[in-house]
């Protein structure tokens, strides 16, 4: 799908650094998604400020009923200066989501033979995993990605009443930091 270029937020000569411009054949090899769920998923190329400072366009292969969402929420993003690392397609990562969020991709579209889990129909997004890791309530258990420390004072970084974490609740998503056995705070899903 083309870029709707905003006038205030790319100008006329600005250098985009492509961090993925695949097919959306290329962006669903391998997966093992059946058709009826490959048939909801749209390809939508994204801009956004990545960890460069540097405008990037990356990819994001989502479910097409968020897609305008996930579309206004890279516009908002961009708008206001919120990094977002790389947006790729997990088929990059041979379908790992492990390799994808210690990468900290962001990505929406995973499939997932779990019944509850968004991804699996494209319904969620994942942002900066890395930044915004999921931190087990119970003590003892460790960060996912393993390693990963959620620094607010880090660009990127979600925390409560953060703006992006607003304008995703606007738009009827649930943030994972709501969830109530952990904080899974680069996770939104819309039901």
């Amino acid at each position: 799908m083309p870029l709707p270029i905003q006038a205030d937020t790319v100008e006329p000569g600005d250098t985009i650094i492509i961090d993925s411009g695949i097919t959306f054949e290329e962006a669903i090899v391998g997966t093992e998604a059946p058709k009826s769920i490959l048939d909801e998923l749209i390809l939508l190329d994204v801009l956004y400020k990545s960890v460069d400072n540097k405008l990037h366009q990356g990819q994001i292969l989502t479910n097409e009923k968020i897609g305008d969402d996930i579309r206004n929420m890279f516009g908002f993003m961009l708008e206001n200066d919120f990094i977002i690392e790389k947006a790729i397609p997990i088929v990059h990562y041979d379908w790992n989501d492990s390799l994808s969020m210690d990468d900290n991709n962001t990505y929406s579209f995973c499939y997932r033979n779990v019944s509850y889990s968004k991804h699996a129909r494209g319904m969620a997004i994942d942002i900066n995993p890395r930044f915004n890791p999921v931190r087990w309530k119970r003590a003892g258990r460790p960060n996912q990605p393993e390693g990963a420390v959620a620094d607010t004072t880090v660009n990127g970084t979600l925390y409560p009443g953060h703006i992006v974490v607003k304008e995703f609740n606007k738009l009827g998503f649930r943030w994972g930091h709501t969830f109530s056995k952990y904080h899974d705070d680069h996770h939104f899903e819309k039901r």
